[in-house]
Formats: structure tokens, C-alpha cells, sequence
């Protein structure tokens, strides 16, 4: 997936802007804000995910309702990739990303003590294989997210969110992190 600045002629639609911004500072840079829980909140309610996702972000980490909802979002995501049409000399792919995602899974899963936001570059590489196999090359062009937005707004709401996820690897704030990659989890099990 682009990892750009989107096509430079691209911009958010403003519905989206103001809460996209606050959790992604428009020129990538958290030194004068960095993203916190309240506009991880924000922009779950854009990504028409906002009930569900609050009810998620309340549940204490390694409670069995957590597990049950990560059970289910692995569960989609095999889904997802299995159902995905791609060319014979794209299907060595498929099987590596579902190799990736148990491995994932055991990273951010309830019975581990491993940091959210050691999990946010790997889940940024897990999306980038999926835009691929979900949208083939156009996936890898500048104008990837614009074409998203044309498709589904929120979808294409997501597919921003993915193309800046790996500006966040060094996020220090485990809450904020989690939240973040929640986010994501969330979206996708919903799909």
C-alpha cells in the first residue's frame, strides 16, 4: 500500500478531516500532538465502528469477551484472504499473510504480556498485503486511497488509517496504542 502522502492533490473530505487529523497530525509529525484516547474515540465514530469499538476498548485485556472478539477478528481476516481472487503468481501471498496473522495474533492476544505498540508496524505490513490481495496493484499507487474514497467512504476512511499506521510504531503510550490498533481490529472484523 502507498505509504505516501496520498496523492498530493488528495485531500480528506472534511467530515473526516478534523478526527483523522487529531489521531494522524496532517503532516505526520506528533511533536507538537500526539494521539491520544479521546481522538482514537472520534475517529472510530467516522469509521462507523464507534459503539462496538467502545465496548471493545472498555474490556480489560485479558477478559474471555476480548478473546472471543480477537477469535472472531482472526477468524474474518482467514476469511477475507481465502475469498480474495488474485493470479497464480500471487498465491505464494496469500498463504504468507496467513502464515503472519497466528503469529499476530499470539503478539497482541489476551494472554500476553507484549507491547500494543510492537504490534502496529507488524499490523501496518499485515494490511499492506492485504490492500494487495484485496485491490492488486493499484494498491501500490500514489492515488490508492483516493480510489478507496470511491468506492466507500469509510472504506477508503480505512484505507488512510492503514497508510499512516506505521507513523505510529514508536507511540510510547501503551493505552494509546492499543486503542489505535483496535481501531483496525475492529474495522476488519466488521468487513
Amino acid at each position: 500500500m502507498y505509504r505516501g502522502n496520498s496523492a498530493k492533490s488528495f485531500t480528506l473530505p472534511s467530515e473526516y478531516r478534523k478526527a483523522a487529523e487529531r489521531l494522524f497530525p496532517k503532516d505526520g509529525l506528533f511533536k507538537s500532538q500526539s494521539p491520544d484516547l479521546k481522538a482514537a474515540a472520534e475517529f472510530s465514530k467516522v469509521l462507523g465502528i464507534g459503539v462496538e469499538y467502545q465496548r471493545l476498548l472498555a474490556l480489560d485485556k485479558k477478559s474471555s469477551e476480548l478473546k472471543t472478539f480477537l477469535d472472531h477478528f482472526q477468524i474474518n481476516l482467514d476469511l477475507l484472504i481465502k475469498k480474495t481472487w488474485v493470479d497464480k503468481s500471487d498465491e505464494s501471498r496469500k498463504y504468507t499473510l496467513q502464515d503472519k496473522i497466528p503469529v499476530f495474533m499470539k503478539a497482541i492476544g489476551y494472554e500476553n504480556s507484549a507491547k500494543s505498540s510492537n504490534s502496529i508496524e507488524e499490523f501496518s505490513d499485515i494490511l499492506d498485503e492485504l490492500a494487495y490481495l484485496l485491490f492488486g496493484s493499484q494498491s501500490e499507487k500514489e492515488d490508492f486511497t483516493e480510489y478507496t474514497f470511491r468506492i466507500d467512504a469509510q472504506m477508503g476512511l480505512f484505507w488512510w488509517y492503514a497508510s499512516r499506521l506505521s507513523l505510529l510504531k514508536e507511540l510510547k503510550d501503551e493505552k494509546v496504542s492499543w486503542a489505535i490498533l483496535l481501531l483496525g481490529l475492529c474495522y476488519l472484523t466488521n468487513f
